[in-house]
């Protein structure tokens, strides 16, 4: 056992820190946008990362504070009227969640389209090589966790990577471009797997090249080097006393009005949407196919949020990007996350200074590594073999989220998925073979009114002296409608030298002789 635990360790330790570079700038553009104090960003991650990673069903899911809650933590802040007040409600969310998980409502997780969870990593793979492109030429107007289409500096994704190629930042370009470069040489198993070289992951390697290079500039080409809004920007904290005051409380004064409440239930069904459809899909990226218990996740996630809100921090959720990182890294156990979490607290308050001296631009190269692993061509190719009814369905959960958001995205995929899986089953349940003037009629699961028009159409083609059987064995559920219309058929098979033999019929109908 300790054998084994020493063996998952070492890669658990070396993706925590991948998941840690990527969360940390997402942490705070998250809080940015959502109006909220930058350290509550930092804070939902770290709960994220120890709290629901520890009680997590889950081996490779993170959790943090989520893009796909912005606008509606935004929305919430204003309509509370304060940051406190939206902490009393994000506690009660919680707790929603948790007897959500107890009432095992997590089951819904089981019912998204396959094609649809396809579709929902694609598009997000897409959206994190096409946000990070201006931030790659060093425009960094838009925040690193804006995923949405249309941004909070009022450009869309396309119209940011315009003005970024208008306005770019020379110093950026040698930073991404070197740190791609020692990422994709670090995907190379020789060296992924190197006993001394692969100790250290590449994403760590690419940033510590963009500090040095951006440090460089400021010797040698003092106008290409990057400083403010181009880099990380952590509060520093000169002594351990400043951090409460950067904490805040929540504020329970408004619990009996139906505003409160209104707000807790829709952060906390939101939330719990968007966990499910993040483990379900974190699942099937899982290279050893473990399946996440979604009640017990659930549970997790309404115990980190309640915790978030009491000490300041955003709505958690499992969130995808994270979650990609950590199993692209190699993660083995959910220790990734606890120790992702566990670096969070350490080096923000250890050594925020030299955090901040990270390029948004070599982070950015981080993202576009695991935007492709999430996005690669063979998807689109896979998808369209397993045929039309997997692959409209993904197509257009891709294109409906990269032109909305995450949420409304798979709220359309998901009616295209349901429809052809509706379409699929309701072809299914008649089947109408022939051979040498035998007919062979199967009625199978449900048959109801919507399979008449179907069932009409092939009865019709039976030509006169065929013999028909019908049969009926595996019909769970035979509409009255599609009943009378076997014993119209029957009726007028007389008249045609139809031969009729009944099988497996629970039913009144009457063959002939």
């Amino acid at each position: 056992m300790n054998t084994l635990l020493g063996n998952n360790l070492k890669y658990d330790l070396k993706s925590s820190v991948v998941v840690f570079l990527v969360a940390l700038p997402l942490c705070l553009g998250i809080a940015i946008a959502s109006g909220a104090p930058p350290m509550s960003g930092l804070i939902a991650g770290i709960v994220g990362g120890i709290v629901v990673g520890a009680l997590s069903g889950s081996h490779v899911s993170v959790s943090g504070p989520a893009a796909g809650l912005t606008v509606i933590v935004l929305d919430s802040i204003n309509s509370m009227g304060s940051f406190p007040l939206f902490l009393g409600t994000l506690v009660a969310a919680g707790i929603i969640q948790f007897l959500l998980g107890l009432f095992k409502a997590g089951v819904i997780g089981y019912y998204f389209p396959h094609s649809v969870i396809k579709g929902m990593l694609t598009a997000i793979g897409l959206i994190l090589i096409l946000k990070q492109i201006p931030h790659a030429l060093g425009y960094d107007v838009d925040l690193m966790g804006d995923q949405a289409f249309i941004q909070a500096d009022s450009h869309n994704t396309f119209s940011e990577i315009w003005y970024a190629i208008l306005y770019y930042s020379p110093g950026a370009i040698p930073i991404v471009l070197v740190a791609l470069g020692i990422l994709i040489l670090f995907e190379r198993p020789r060296i992924k797997n190197h006993r001394i070289l692969g100790v250290v992951p590449g994403a760590l390697w690419a940033v510590i090249s963009g500090i040095l290079i951006n440090i460089l500039y400021g010797k040698f080409m003092p106008s290409w080097q990057l400083t403010g809004e181009h880099l990380v920007e952590i509060p520093v904290l000169d002594n351990m006393g400043e951090m409460g005051n950067l904490l805040q409380f929540p504020d329970f004064s408004m619990i009996g009005d139906s505003a409160f409440w209104l707000v807790a239930f829709t952060i906390a069904i939101i939330a719990s949407l968007e966990t499910l459809l993040c483990i379900d899909a974190a699942d099937k990226l899982d290279p050893h196919k473990r399946i996440t218990p979604p009640s017990k996740e659930l549970v997790a996630q309404g115990i980190g949020n309640a915790f978030s809100g009491l000490i300041g921090g955003l709505p958690v959720t499992a969130v995808i990007v994270r979650s990609t990182a950590n199993i692209s890294s190699g993660a083995k156990t959910k220790m990734s996350a606890v120790f992702h979490g566990i670096l969070l607290i350490m080096l923000v308050l250890a050594i925020p200074h030299i955090l901040n001296l990270i390029p948004l631009s070599c982070l950015a190269a981080v993202l576009f590594v695991v935007g492709y692993k999430l996005a690669k061509p063979a998807i689109f190719v896979k998808m369209y073999q397993n045929g039309w009814d997997q692959f409209i369905p993904f197509i257009i959960t891709v294109v409906a989220i990269l032109f909305t958001d995450l949420l409304v995205g798979i709220g359309i995929g998901m009616v295209f998925g349901l429809f052809f899986v509706i379409k699929t089953n309701f072809v299914k349940a008649v089947i109408v073979t022939e051979h040498n003037g035998n007919y062979l009629v199967k009625l199978q699961k449900d048959v109801s009114f919507l399979n008449k028009a179907l069932l009409m159409k092939e009865l019709s083609k039976i030509q006169p002296e065929s013999k028909v059987i019908i049969n009926a064995q595996k019909a769970q559920f035979i509409d009255q409608d599609i009943q009378e219309l076997l014993n119209d058929f029957i009726a007028t098979s007389v008249d045609k030298n139809i031969k009729v033999q009944i099988e497996g019929f629970k039913y009144n109908l009457q063959e002939t002789s």
